[in-house]
């Protein structure tokens, strides 16, 4: 049985379901949004001991082949942006089940929610491009309403300044694609991809350019960052964990990947674009999080950063450096989603994400306090923990791809990663306990559970780095490294 379709059924069959039954006991979504989570999050696993490595699975929607008809297709690529989407998504909900009790409209949050998972999981599987624009749409639009599920003044406005940074993407990814339907008759990726090989049109470079502008919004690089420093701390922070952690990868990263890797080619003025981006997205988010006195705020800015790292290495174009990018990517999945969860658990007990109102928070949230902790050292690159390993990775690429003032820059920028976020955890959780805060308790258990989980993750891919390399990351590299192969793979010959 072919799994594929399930990663965009199940998550719109729950939202529709859960939608019908609002107004039935909130208990009854919260179980329904879990179970679909839970099935979500174990069927990547699956497809990992089911596909050998190389292969490619590919299905095709009615029966018609490709490059007719719609098809699902899932690769060594894919198959790890499905376990970032699920696993995250899956502690996402569970976190939200105490979470959002704050909130009124539970259900429908779980129905947005889902369809924002609907969309990311048919980003990462679809097979052509415009596919790939209304999935990207599905999850967009979910995110806009997501983010402003509070209702007041902030939340509306950061909402709409990311809607209309958002629409102005989804304008010219919609041109872009236009422009490669009216160069080649088709909308299939491989099919695209084979037939543009030789031809270096204006139109075509000119579609690329349209593309790195839209996904890049999408992805939050600086320059095209400024909708994400209000977006993310006006969420709540289940969605704020899902957007930082999930979302600016599967919309923006993933499509540059696929498009720039398996479609048009990477080649040197591509891979100088992207160091160069990713460079001023590290220093650029880097130095205003030092700025920052807002909790929320500061993990936001950080993940611009961060977009940086994972952008740089990708840039090196060899092995090392798409190794550490894909690492990278799989970390911060894990430590800024916890990260925000940590920050969330804070608001939730304290009431405020101000820095200066806080401090000796570990003696009354320890849970809190020891998994913020880890996610600091492991986004910091300190090792054992998972994120020294993705940093040392895309140094050896940029070594290897003789970047030596490059490498010492991205040595720089960790240690400029280290001081904002011991700034952090120095004003939150250490030093002396204000008077104030001595009544405050520990997060609700859901939301203990999910800390705790995204820090063990933290720790095991620091430790176990090996076998995650081999079984999930290099499958991964392979499809990128293979490049414009891709068009061969589905199409044959």
């Amino acid at each position: 049985m072919n799994l594929l379709p399930l990663f965009i059924a199940i998550p719109l069959g729950t939202a529709f379901v859960i939608v019908l039954l609002g107004k039935m006991r909130e208990i009854y979504s919260d179980i329904l949004a879990s179970i679909a989570a839970l099935i979500l999050a174990i069927l990547p696993f699956i497809l990992i001991l089911s596909l050998d490595k190389g292969e490619v699975l590919v299905y095709s929607m009615g029966k018609w082949l490709p490059p007719q008809g719609i098809n699902l297709v899932l690769d060594g690529l894919s198959r790890l942006m499905l376990i970032i989407i699920n696993v995250v998504g899956f502690l996402a909900i569970v976190y939200s089940v105490s979470y959002m009790k704050k909130f009124t409209a539970k259900s429908k949050y779980y129905g947005l929610f889902m369809l924002m998972l609907t969309g990311m999981n048919g980003v990462v599987l679809t097979g052509d491009f415009f596919n790939l624009f209304v999935f990207a749409e599905i999850a967009a639009i979910s995110s806009y309403a997501l983010v402003a599920f509070g209702v007041e003044a902030e939340e509306l406005e950061a909402s709409f300044k990311y809607m209309v940074m958002g629409s102005i993407a989804t304008i010219l990814i919609l041109f872009s694609i236009g422009l490669l339907y009216g160069l080649t008759g088709s909308l299939n990726m491989a099919d695209v991809g084979r037939t543009i090989q030789g031809n270096g049109s204006t139109l075509l470079s000119f579609s690329m350019v349209l593309f790195l502008t839209g996904f890049g919004i999408k992805a939050a690089m600086i320059p095209f960052h400024a909708w994400l420093p209000d977006a993310h701390p006006s969420a709540p922070a289940p969605v704020s964990a899902m957007l930082s952690g999930v979302l600016i990868k599967a919309l923006g990263v993933y499509a540059l990947m696929r498009i720039f890797f398996n479609v048009f080619g990477f080649n040197l003025q591509l891979s100088w674009v992207f160091m160069i981006l990713g460079l001023l997205s590290i220093f650029g988010g880097g130095l205003l999080a030092l700025r920052q006195d807002d909790l929320k705020r500061l993990l936001a800015y950080s993940s611009i950063s961060q977009m940086g790292f994972i952008i740089l290495g990708l840039g090196c174009g060899n092995y090392w450096g798409i190794l550490g990018a894909l690492f990278h990517l799989l970390n911060h999945s894990s430590f800024k989603s916890l990260l925000f969860l940590n920050s969330g658990a804070v608001e939730y007990s304290v009431g405020t994400r101000k820095l200066d109102k806080m401090g000796g928070l570990s003696k009354v949230m320890p849970v809190t306090g020891a998994t913020s902790t880890i996610a600091s050292l492991s986004i910091s690159g300190i090792p054992p923990f998972n994120g020294f390993w993705s940093k040392l990775f895309i140094i050896i690429g940029l070594v290897q791809a003789n970047h030596f003032v490059l490498a010492v820059l991205a040595i720089l920028a960790s240690v400029l990663t280290l001081a904002y976020y011991l700034r952090m955890q120095r004003n939150t959780f250490f030093g002396k306990l204000k008077k104030e805060l001595e009544k405050i308790k520990e997060a609700p258990l859901s939301m203990c559970f999910s800390m705790i989980v995204l820090a063990v993750v933290c720790v095991g891919l620091g430790i176990f780095f090996y076998p995650v390399m081999k079984v999930v990351l290099e499958p991964a590299v392979e499809v990128l490294q293979e490049g414009i192969k891709y068009s061969s793979l589905i199409l044959g010959g």
